[in-house]
């Protein structure tokens, strides 16, 4: 997105000594961009390594104090991007942060299941994270008027917000590029976990919640649709969740236990996948679910700005007794 969205400046506020910062966000969403952007503004001496790399792999995963000192020596910010392919870069990061209280640290990581889970722990009150969205609207105002977005938002509501859609012209093109996002990249995380052998029964699933966006799903209907028992299911959209494919968020009550055990609706992180999954991209004059399309882009904006703005709160949607 350089030269059309400058996403760097957040950053910023963020990165500090003595704390990793830790940026996470799914696949193609512009991580590896964002962090280039803001490198080479940012005044510093930095080193910039990949995680696909079996070198730093080795080096970042060792916990080898003498070679990790000597790694960073020299430098006023380290920068990995997919962190996540890194065992023990949890602990290799603590040991950076702990010896070198000046350093300033990077690493994105598109897999929020196996990052968050290899630095929690060793990170713990080391880090500070920030997740980067498919592209908001907050962000598409520093290039279109209120006029322009709104001439645009059908695009938004079929295509969705992905950079390199946004910034593809013409539907084929963009239809394409939905196909290989939603295909290769978003559940690639997802599939490579051993306990998910079957991608048939994972695409099923999808569609289900994508017929079901705006409504309250039952986690029982699904199981017996897809064939799988409940406990299965719930862990499924729990990673898919993680994955950054879809967002659960769970009805309002003054009763805590209600709440968390009521059915819940679930939405798309982005409109252009939930259309991919169901291979569906009319335009909205020949469509039936306009009003899912709508919602779902509605609560996709107000995730973002909430993490963008710094807004707290729980998440819930609110209905009456009779339904409405």
């Amino acid at each position: 997105m350089t030269g059309f969205i400058d996403r760097s400046l957040k950053l910023d506020a963020s990165l500090m000594p003595g704390k990793a910062l830790i940026i996470y966000g799914p696949r193609r969403a512009g991580k590896t961009t964002l962090l280039k952007s803001y490198l080479a503004s940012c005044g510093l001496r930095y080193r910039l390594e990949t995680g696909d790399d079996v070198r730093i792999r080795h080096l970042l995963g060792s916990g080898d104090l003498k070679q990790l000192l000597a790694f960073a020596e020299g430098f006023a910010l380290v920068a990995i991007d997919e962190a996540q392919q890194i065992p023990g870069i949890g602990m290799g990061l603590k040991i950076l942060v702990d010896h070198l209280p000046k350093l300033r640290i990077i690493a994105t990581g598109s897999s929020s299941f196996d990052l968050a889970g290899a630095i929690g722990e060793p990170l713990t009150g080391r880090k500070r994270t920030f997740t980067l969205f498919p592209i908001s609207q907050i962000e598409l105002k520093q290039k279109f008027n209120s006029y322009d977005l709104r001439q645009r938002l059908e695009e938004y509501l079929v295509y969705g917000s992905y950079p390199e859609i946004v910034t593809t012209e013409g539907r084929k093109e963009k239809i394409e590029l939905l196909e290989e996002l939603a295909g290769s990249y978003l559940l690639k995380d997802v599939l490579a976990l051993e306990r998910i052998r079957s991608s048939r029964t994972l695409v099923d699933l999808l569609k289900l919640i994508a017929f079901q966006v705006g409504s309250e799903v039952s986690q029982n209907e699904l199981a017996t649709q897809v064939k799988l028992d409940v406990k299965t299911v719930g862990r499924y959209l729990d990673i898919l969740e993680k994955a950054f494919v879809i967002v659960r968020v769970g009805g309002f009550s003054r009763n805590l236990r209600n709440e968390v055990t009521s059915k819940a609706k679930y939405y798309f992180l982005d409109n252009g996948v939930r259309n991919a999954v169901i291979g569906q991209y009319n335009l909205l004059d020949s469509r039936n679910d306009v009003g899912a399309l709508w919602e779902n882009f509605l609560v996709a904006e107000r995730l973002k700005k909430r993490s963008y703005t710094g807004i707290y709160g729980t998440f819930h949607f609110w209905r009456t007794y009779d339904g409405k």
